[in-house]
Order: C-alpha cells, then structure tokens, then sequence
C-alpha cells in the first residue's frame, strides 16, 4: 500500500542531500536523509508511547521542523496525526484529542500546563524530544492517555490506512473529525503532481496551519519531488510587509493560500520592491477570490500559472480552475471554480437526489478517490453526509449551492446551510452561538454572516438578561475562552428579545434585513 510517509523514504533514497523543509523563522534546515531519521527516532518515541496502526497522535505546537517530522513520525508508526490550531482555547484542543482518544500527543512545552489542566484523570508522563533540540524547538512526548477510563465507550477503532484526522467547526456547537486515509490523500497529491509538474528545483510554501487542510497541498507534494518545503510562521504569515520580503527572499516558487492572504500581500506588502521571478504557480483556495483583487494581484505578479482550487475538507481538492492570463474587462463575477480533479466525479442534485439541468442550481455532490472516509465516531451524521445512489456509489454532499455553465465549469453560488468560509476557514455559525449560549447573562443569541467584498464579517444579536451590557472587548474576550479567534464575531447588537418566525424561531432573514 502507498503511503505518504512512503513519499519522504522514496525521497530520501534518491535525493538524500537535498534540503527537505526549511525554517527561516528559526534559519534551520533539514536535508532529506536527516529528515527520514528524525521521524525514525520520532516514531520510536511514538511506539514506545504505545501507538500502533491507527492509533491518534495530537499535534499542539507550532510549526516547525519538529512538528513536521512528528507528523511523519505518526503515521510511521502506523497512526494518524491529529493536529490543533495552538492558538485555540484549551478546552476546545482538549475536547478534540478527548473526542478521537489520542494515544499520545507532541506539544510545545509552553502550551503543556494550560491542556494538561483540562485533563480529567491525572497528568500523563512527560518525555523530553531531546532530538528535536537542534531546530530551535521545545516539544514535549504525553504519554500514558487513557480517555477511556472516562466512560468514552463510544469511541470506534480507526479505520484501515488512516492518516489523518482534521477538525472543523461543527453545527452541534463542537468540532467534528473529518478522517483521511492515505488512498484519498494520495488522490490528490497525485493529481497535483501531473498539473503542477513540481521537480526538485521548486520551492513550496507553507503557509497554512497544520490544522487547515491547504496543508495537504504544502506538505506532501513537495516532498514526492524531492522539493523544498519553505515553512512560513503564524505570525509572519499575517504581517504583509514581512511576507512579501519573504516570498521574494526564499525565491518561493510555488505558492499556496487563501485569496485574503494574496489581498493582503498586494495591498500592503509593497510588493513592487522584491524580485518574484521564481514564482511559477499561485494557487488559491477556501474563499470567494473578489475580481479586482485578483486582477491586482496578477499585474503585481504577471508570469505565474493561477489556479482556483475547490473543495471542502472531506474531499480535499475535488475542482480546478486554472485562470486565463487575460481575464475580460468588464467581468465582475467571481471566477468559476471549475472540474472536477483527482480522478473525482461531481454531479448537481436536487434536495430529492435528482440530477438538474445545465444552467439550474442545486447541491454539489462529490464522489471519487479524494473523498474523505467519513467523520470521527459519528455515525448519524456520516449517513447524513452521504448519498448512496443506485449503483452502490456513495457521494458526498458539500452542502454548496453550485451551476454548471456552458463550458461545463462548476459557478459557486453560496452555501445551503449556515456554514461560512471566513479567512478560509469553514465556521459554522451554529458553533458561535452554542459558545454565546454558555454565557450566564445571554438569554438568546442569533449570529449571522455578512459578505462585503470578499470580506467576511460575522455579527451577533444577544438578548442580555443581566445588568448594564458588556462593552465589545469584553465579550470578544469571553468568546476567546472556547472559541478560536478567526471564529469571534465582529459585532455584537444588544436586543430585549429576538425576532421569532410564526413557528417561535428565530428569525434570521429579519435579522439579515437590519443589518
């Protein structure tokens, strides 16, 4: 069986001194031979942990050399990664690593505390990541879980060849498991090896979080081809001066992020003072890339190849679009988000599961190699999610309201359901509210998403039940506590009661009016 840990060993034989990830956050780098022995000790350690085939091993650290080589050691060791954002609340990364029973977890020591008290039972053990030391991190071994002994008997065995688990925001107002084996993994890395072409001379970017599934991209096709993989920090990745000089001085070759991102770097990263002329590909993803930014960005950076990458986490990329190099004047809607790839098929059905006409809306479904195996321990919502047709063929519904044209391209027309796509990460505005909820003072809360140019702005009504209302800091800072930041709303309106349908909802189109 094919495995993406098997990409790093084929590489390591036949490109053992090319340099595998670069830090320049930290100005360390790893050769491909080194690499492939870090995630060895890395997965003794995880072994000695007691992770076996399909065992979940948390990731909480930032990125890193080290992080990378744990994800690596993970599934060496026959388990899947579960990495968090580690700038989230603990709670919300202690209940994911409870929800999936992770056997160990590789964290930043500076995080170690404030997760650990979040556990029920005692402290696990603690191992010190001596080897890791030489790349400027301090990552920590937990082992000795046992999520079990808290009643968890629910929770499933992995399924064969599980990679990777990727949390996203959930309607019940908790996170649910999106499982990934290496089969759908390797769809779509495969599929991006034949578009792209990478070789070993690129230079791939990784900019997005090891949570977010832009990831996939950024990790594993560069290291099928012997390429470069430049890690891009958190905190750089959000300053656009810094970033730009980055991309320029990194001779980065192959870029990969949200369009918010390549909104930013054009509108204030003075670009006109760095030489771009390594960049080859510019791929974006995850949101609604607004024309005349990504006119401004393509007359900034003229000589890339473009392409509008489409899919939710549970099918990776399942369409493409590659951009024209002359986009017409007076277009002002967004560009389509193509065909489907990855050896995928995509189909446009109604709610009653029939096939509409070219030119008509209706849901997208999705079915084919990159398709996700199905959600964590949840086995109502996986037969929610699913479309079983006639065949025996199970499609995936995206819950994305979508048109094919003329030309047989896909046009994103908006979502079915309340979920938003915001800085490229999928909220679930059901998710907020339950956060709200928790509040002793808030007797109801409502939230909404408001699109202005690309932008998403999330605002929130609440009832208040206590007295005098809270000021906008403080109720971003509760929010804070359980919710990760790209997640906080905007705003907040104060009401004496919402607005009810006749059925005694609440009333969010007349919510949507008063905004």
């Amino acid at each position: 069986m094919r495995t993406l840990h098997g990409l790093l060993r084929d590489s390591a034989r036949q490109f053992p001194d090319r340099i595998a990830v670069r830090d320049p956050e930290r100005d360390v780098q790893i050769s491909y031979q080194d690499l492939d022995a870090l995630t060895d000790v890395l997965q003794n350690a995880l072994e000695q942990a007691g992770v076996e085939e399909g065992g979940r091993v948390g990731i909480c650290a930032a990125k890193s050399i080290g992080t990378v080589a744990a994800l690596f050691g993970a599934m060496k060791a026959g388990g899947a990664y579960v990495p968090v954002d580690y700038s989230a609340p603990p709670t919300r990364n202690a209940f994911i690593f409870r929800n999936c029973a992770v056997k160990a977890i590789v964290i930043d020591r500076a995080l170690l505390e404030e997760l650990v008290n979040e556990f029920d039972e005692e402290a696990p053990e603690t191992v010190e990541l001596v080897a890791l030391k030489p790349f400027g991190v301090d990552l920590l071994l937990l082992r000795g879980l046992n999520w079990l002994e808290d009643g968890d008997s629910g929770i499933v065995d992995s399924p064969v060849g599980l990679s990777y688990i990727l949390y996203t925001s959930g309607s019940t107002g908790l996170p649910k498991g999106v499982m990934h084996n290496h089969r759908s993994a390797l769809a779509f890395v495969d599929w991006c090896s034949t578009v792209f072409g990478p070789n070993v001379e690129d230079r791939f970017s990784s900019h997005a979080p090891f949570h977010f599934d832009l990831s996939i991209l950024d990790l594993y096709v560069p290291i099928k081809h012997g390429s470069t993989l430049v890690l891009v920090g958190e905190e750089i990745g959000k300053q656009p001066l810094a970033l730009a000089q980055l991309i320029a001085d990194e001779r980065i070759s192959a870029w990969y992020s949200t369009p918010s991102i390549l909104r930013l770097l054009i509108e204030y990263g003075k670009p006109e003072l760095h030489d771009y002329s390594a960049l080859r590909i510019v791929n974006f993803a995850g949101e609604v890339f607004p024309m005349k930014y990504l006119r401004a960005t393509m007359a900034a950076w003229p000589h890339p190849r473009y392409f509008n990458l489409y899919g939710p986490t549970e099918t990776n990329v399942c369409t493409y679009y590659e951009v024209p190099e002359t986009i017409p004047a007076d277009r002002e809607e967004p560009l389509p988000i193509g065909v489907a790839c990855s050896d995928d098929r995509c189909r446009v059905m109604n709610m009653d599961g029939t096939d509409v006409a070219v030119g008509e809306s209706g849901e997208l479904f999705v079915t084919g190699g990159s398709v996700m195996l199905g959600y964590w321990n949840s086995p109502e919502r996986n037969a929610d999610a699913f479309l079983v047709d006639e065949d025996g063929a199970s499609w995936y519904k995206t819950g994305d309201v979508v048109q094919e044209d003329e030309n047989g391209d896909f046009l994103f027309r908006g979502r079915r359901d309340r979920m938003v796509k915001r800085r490229g990460y999928r909220v679930e505005l059901g998710e907020i509210e339950a956060a709200l909820y928790r509040h002793e003072e808030i007797a109801e809360a409502a939230v909404i998403a408001i699109s202005n140019d690309g932008d998403t702005h999330i605002k929130a009504f609440v009832a208040w039940a206590g007295e005098g209302r809270p000021s906008l800091i403080a109720m971003k800072r509760y929010c804070s506590l359980t919710l990760p930041i790209y997640m906080i709303p905007d705003s907040f309106v104060f009401e004496d009661a919402l607005p009810k349908t006749s059925t005694d909802k609440v009333d969010y189109q007349h919510l949507m009016a008063q905004a």
